[in-house]
């Protein structure tokens, strides 16, 4: 970066300013003035199976998220710009109004995020991206992106026999560049204007989704994002993972992570880990503090072996791109026809297997569910009513508060057979499933399945 310019700092999945490697970039070299800016989706964006792209749930936790980020930004002097809209415009047009040409972000390799920068980059804008959403740096893995393992477990050896670590996570930053004195509230508003987009003036917490009163707080949910300790934001991520480890609970995560219901039953990482307000490298780095005082054992290493799945979900990514999102995936197999009717029914949890249905009503109740029940439900929609896994990694995509485009569309795959699991594919017995994990009866009768 050249000296003496505004950099357009743009917010994605990574909604925090702890370990931002992003944000260290759009500070340093030389830069003077710094816009940071969130654009949200359009209103009504749907998906080409017909329902919104982004549901109330994710809607609700990731406003949550901001609105913590903005109280941050405003504590470090640069108030955050918040905006419903599409990238492509509202960028290139506060770009202009500042006198700007650099936007620095997060890299996503996925491809509508990829889709997104490609768009700014044609509308002239220097697009500088940085990786900074996993565990360990893939520039210092043992081999090419493009070598990476077909199989997680061989990946997950070679990782450890080579003793590879993540780098300590950046603090937060003390301080911000200020913002362009041109950049006041009427500019804001002529921006958005432009850009046919959605907001409000700055300081005043940005475009809110409207997403009615007690979302997140139904008493039954395993994640009540609606609740202090459950809010979307950075501050209540670290809190969470602080009182976690504080618990001793990471001892025995192994032994109870495939439970159904309560908050306890799993780290519950993930629903931060997904907006980025919370950062892979900040939680095993207090994870192995928490196992240098009070030891580590088979539950403690199961989170890290957690936390490197997510990682090879996104290596697939950098190493597949799109093909990952075809019809047949990476196999060879051509796809069924889809099974709308049946595909309707698994939505509303109303297909007639009651372990299935309580699942996917808990996820619309809720927009949470274990990971465990995941496995079930997309089995159950795969194997059994013969549906098209991208509809199911859709309604995923719309419901989960713990949405994150790697994962999702890597365990699809998994499920349906069509990744890299040397099995071609896992089906799930329900009935097997209840008697092991709901023999009582207690998860299917909470959800009005028994």
């Amino acid at each position: 970066m050249t000296a003496h310019r505004t950099v357009l700092f743009w917010f994605r999945r990574d909604l925090r300013l702890h370990d931002q490697g992003a944000l260290a970039a759009a500070l340093g070299s030389g830069t003077t003035h710094l816009v940071p800016v969130h654009c949200q989706p359009p209103a009504g964006e749907t998906t080409p199976w017909g329902f919104a792209r982004r549901g109330l749930h994710r809607r609700a936790f990731e406003g949550a998220a901001l609105r913590d980020l903005a109280t941050g930004m405003a504590r470090l002097g640069n108030p955050l710009l918040q905006c419903q809209g599409l990238p492509a415009a509202v960028l290139p047009a506060l770009a202009s109004a500042m006198g700007a040409t650099t936007v620095v972000c997060e890299e996503i390799a996925a491809p509508h995020e990829q889709a997104e920068v490609a768009a700014l980059r044609a509308a002239g804008l220097q697009v500088q991206t940085v990786w900074h959403s996993s565990l360990l740096q893939p520039c210092d893995l043992p081999w090419p992106v493009g070598d990476l393992a077909g199989v997680f477990t061989t990946f997950r050896q070679a990782v450890e026999q080579a003793g590879i670590q993540p780098p300590q996570p950046l603090p937060a930053p003390a301080a911000l560049l200020p913002p362009p004195a041109a950049l006041t509230d009427a500019v804001w508003q002529e921006v958005l204007h432009t850009a046919g987009a959605v907001g409000a003036a700055q300081g005043q917490g940005g475009h809110r989704d409207e997403v009615g009163e007690g979302a997140g707080c139904d008493v039954r949910s395993s994640f009540p994002y609606g609740t202090p300790a459950c809010d979307g934001g950075e501050t209540a991520a670290l809190a969470h993972v602080q009182q976690y480890l504080a618990s001793g609970q990471a001892h025995t995560y192994k032994a109870t992570r495939n439970g159904l219901t309560g908050l306890g039953y799993s780290s519950k990482f993930s629903p931060w880990l997904a907006t980025g307000a919370l950062s892979a490298r900040h939680a095993m780095a207090a994870l192995r503090r928490f196992e240098s005082t009070h030891g580590a054992n088979e539950g403690t290493y199961w989170l890290w072996f957690e936390l490197l799945w997510r990682d090879y979900f996104r290596l697939l990514h950098l190493q597949h791109g799109r093909t990952l999102y075809r019809a047949r995936g990476l196999s060879a197999q051509p796809l069924a026809p889809h099974n709308a009717p049946g595909f309707a029914r698994w939505c509303a949890g109303d297909t007639g297997q009651p372990l299935v249905d309580a699942a996917l009503r808990e996820l619309a109740a809720t927009g949470y569910l274990s990971n465990r029940l995941r496995q079930v439900a997309a089995s159950y929609l795969i194997h059994e009513l013969q549906g098209d896994w991208r509809a199911g990694a859709a309604w995923f995509e719309s419901q989960l508060v713990d949405y994150d485009p790697y994962s999702n569309q890597g365990n699809w795959l998994y499920i349906a057979g069509r990744g890299t699991d040397p099995r071609g594919g896992r089906r799930f017995n329900p009935a097997k499933q209840t008697q092991d994990h709901d023999a009582d009866g207690s998860y299917r009768r909470l959800w009005g399945t028994a």
